[in-house]
């Protein structure tokens, strides 16, 4: 069985060791103890490997690059759509998925449709992500501009069609 060992804990005096499905096996005070236990795919792990950190690993998360571009909440039982876009797609989606799990969601459409047909006939897509280029020119909000007229003029989510009430799509 393969072992792996994940970051510190939040006063940095344990550190956790999981097995390959994620599953906590143990909490270890000190670093020794693992070598000793040797832990971490299941051979005697190395002293130079480092552990990182739950600050460091924070730290990470904060600084990758977030992925703007469209995405749809697409209501598969009437082909009806929400479109949205953002600077940052993981954000929207999560909210939107989340509002509508807890019957919140301020598009009262949406909201009643995702209550009549149930959660198993709506999906979420990201229709495209923004490339961003090396040029000292380029600007992403400019880009996703462009990204977003072109989508709306490809879905028309208006209406019949969709859920979206106005061409403003871009949310926080």
């Amino acid at each position: 069985m393969a072992f792996k060992v994940l970051g510190d804990s939040r006063d940095d005096s344990d550190i956790w060791v999981v097995d390959a499905n994620e599953h906590t096996l143990t909490s270890i005070s000190r670093i020794d103890e693992i070598y000793r236990r040797g832990y971490k795919a299941g051979k005697e792990p190395s002293r130079t490997t480092r552990v990182k950190s739950r600050k460091d690993i924070k730290r990470e998360y904060k600084e990758r690059k977030k992925p703007a571009g469209v995405f749809q909440v697409k209501n598969t039982a009437n082909g009806k759509v929400l479109l949205g876009s953002s600077l940052d797609l993981e954000g929207p989606l999560n909210r939107h998925k989340f509002m509508l799990t807890t019957h919140i969601h301020q598009n009262a459409t949406l909201q009643k449709e995702w209550n009549e047909y149930g959660p198993e006939k709506f999906v979420f897509e990201i229709l495209e992500v923004v490339k961003v280029k090396d040029d000292p020119n380029f600007n992403l909000s400019d880009e996703l501009t462009l990204l977003e007229q072109i989508w709306l003029e490809k879905l028309q989510p208006f209406g019949e069609r969709g859920y979206n009430t106005d061409s403003n799509i871009r949310q926080v």
